[in-house]
């Protein structure tokens, strides 16, 4: 009733009210929100640490031997681990061990409160700090008059400034001091991607360490690892394609991996596949692009462009398909390097790879590999990326044609020493009207003067000189009207010196002249490469490189015996 005593409560709501004190006083469940790959794996040990042995080599000697700097840099490109190994050096610096009477060491217990504490970013004593957001004097100014005072729990106070290429001027120049003679209890750790921009005077006053990009080996061996403790099955291409990928960042590759386990078929049990990796990264297929490749060294124009448009409508951006084929020709250089030996993640691959090795000459691969290069830049620069990509394919395969420069080089020098089988010799035209009168050998002549060593002589006579008539002791001759200076008595005191007789030296009519040495030189020269060019590995080449000029070989050289025509008649 209602103003009576109440009723009993029932015998299960003891235990009720006691379970729901208990979980009111242990509090709502923890929530276990998921964790990307690159976070959940970072190194919590320098043995996890990979690819930076040079650097863990040289921290565990300054350890120790106890020659602890009181500054480190840490340096390199993006996802290396540099802010992991200020973390690890914090963590080596201030490890007590499990019983709490450790010192400092190379391989921290991961177990006491400072590893615990520095693994979880929550010791007092280590401060992170990030420059971008904290540029300026006044954030430089609380570190100086906070390392005046001693750690609170730790050994060392402990300063981590990441990206520190981002403090102004002022703020570098504040903290000079202080970085130069820290109190003993301090130690700073730097890490920048770009260590060109810190000061000298900062550079100076660190112990710098420069972080390699990992190689795609040990990537790969890595994210293998990772897959088998997630649970992960994976193809070895499809890791090998998230290694190169990463291009030696390690956190790039576990975002790439943890993308591309969200992405495999879950039809497949969750397997990452190669060919679902290369649809997520917008990649050719490595079959389609040896295929293009084929087509374009068996010069099939058509089947080339066939490729590059299917690859196209398959989402394949044209300058990845130019990158493809680029990785393909430096695969290839080096195997004919190794001797055979391919490195490529599939046997198909390494087979065809082989073949290529031994099928083409290194020449044809250095200029298979320039005229990608250059159609790379094309194409990254073309308003219209597939038209530059086809065009620039189809420039390669009908450069792939062409002979090996230096045979080239060969055939036209054969050409030349021929005439070029089509100008007339350059002494046939000396020697008709305008040919010397018979007499002495005027090139010959010539070469005896240059032998005496009248140098001045000698360049007057090749380069001014057009011969008339040439006897015993009498020379006559014709100038182009642009000399005018007087030469006779130069010409007689050669000429006297080689013969040990006395000139007559005057000049004549021009009409009757022939053109002088140089001039006959000249002549010859245009008719050879006249001639070049009709040939048609000459036209060849040109059509193949428009931009491409032909270079007479040595001609800075000055002229010998040996470059000058012979008149028959003189």
């Amino acid at each position: 009733m209602f103003g009576g005593a109440p009723e009993p409560p029932k015998a299960e709501e003891p235990v009720r009210t006691e379970r729901l004190e208990k979980q009111a006083a242990e509090g709502p469940p923890a929530a276990q929100p998921y964790r990307v790959l690159a976070r959940k794996y970072r190194p919590q040990t320098f043995a996890e640490l990979i690819g930076q042995d040079a650097m863990v080599r040289t921290l565990a000697n300054a350890i120790a031997r106890d020659r602890l700097a009181h500054a480190f840099l840490m340096t390199g490109v993006r996802g290396v681990g540099k802010t992991s190994t200020a973390r690890l050096i914090a963590k080596a610096l201030n490890c007590i061990g499990p019983d709490g009477e450790g010192g400092p060491t190379i391989s921290p217990c991961g177990v006491c409160e400072p590893c615990v504490a520095i693994a979880e970013g929550r010791h007092i004593d280590v401060i992170e700090m990030d420059a971008a957001s904290h540029t300026g004097v006044d954030d430089v100014r609380e570190i100086i008059e906070a390392v005046r005072y001693s750690a609170v729990s730790a050994r060392y106070k402990i300063y981590i400034i990441d990206e520190v290429h981002m403090l102004s001027r002022n703020a570098f120049n504040a903290l000079l001091k202080t970085l130069e003679e820290p109190p003993a209890h301090v130690k700073f750790l730097f890490a920048t991607t770009e260590v060109d921009k810190l000061p000298v005077t900062v550079l100076s006053r660190t112990q710098r360490f420069d972080l390699r990009r990992i190689p795609v080996d040990l990537l790969e061996a890595h994210f293998a690892e990772i897959c088998r403790k997630e649970e992960v099955k994976a193809e070895d291409e499809a890791l090998n394609i998230v290694a190169n990928a990463a291009e030696g960042s390690v956190r790039d590759g576990l975002s790439i991996l943890d993308q591309a386990i969200a992405h495999a078929d879950m039809e497949s049990g969750s397997k990452v596949t190669a060919e679902r990796v290369r649809d997520m990264l917008g990649l050719a297929d490595r079959g389609a692009q040896r295929r293009l490749l084929g087509h374009v060294l068996a010069g099939d124009a058509k089947a080339v462009l066939g490729a590059v448009d299917d690859q196209y409508s398959l989402g394949v951006e044209p300058l990845a398909l130019m990158r493809s084929l680029m990785d393909l020709a430096h695969r290839i250089a080096l195997a004919q390097v190794a001797g055979g030996e391919v490195d490529a993640p599939s046997a198909e691959e390494r087979e065809q790879i082989a073949d290529w090795a031994g099928r083409l000459d290194v020449g044809q691969v250095h200029r298979l590999w320039q005229l990608l290069l250059k159609g790379h830049e094309e194409v990254r620069q073309a308003p219209d990326p597939l038209v530059s990509a086809r065009m620039a394919l189809l420039r390669i395969l009908h450069a792939a044609n062409l002979p090996d420069p230096a045979r080239l080089a060969k055939r036209l020098e054969e050409i030349a020493a021929n005439g070029g089988g089509q100008a007339a010799p350059a002494q046939n035209q000396a020697s008709g009207a305008n040919a010397p009168a018979a007499g002495l050998d005027w090139p010959e002549l010539v070469e005896r003067v240059d032998a005496a060593g009248q140098l001045q002589a000698v360049s007057i006579m090749r380069l001014q000189i057009r011969p008339i008539a040439v006897e015993q002791g009498r020379l006559v001759y014709s100038r182009a009207d642009k000399y005018s200076d007087k030469i006779e008595p130069i010409l007689r005191d050669a000429l006297r010196l080689v013969t040990g007789e006395n000139w007559q030296v005057e000049t004549g009519d021009p009409a009757a002249a022939a053109p002088s040495l140089v001039e006959i030189q000249q002549t010859e020269r245009e008719q050879a490469k006249a001639a070049l060019r009709e040939h048609p590995l000459v036209k060849a080449t040109f059509a193949a490189f428009p931009d491409a000029e032909l270079i007479e070989d040595g001609a800075e050289l000055p002229p010998r015996r040996r470059e000058i025509p012979r008149s028959r008649n003189a």
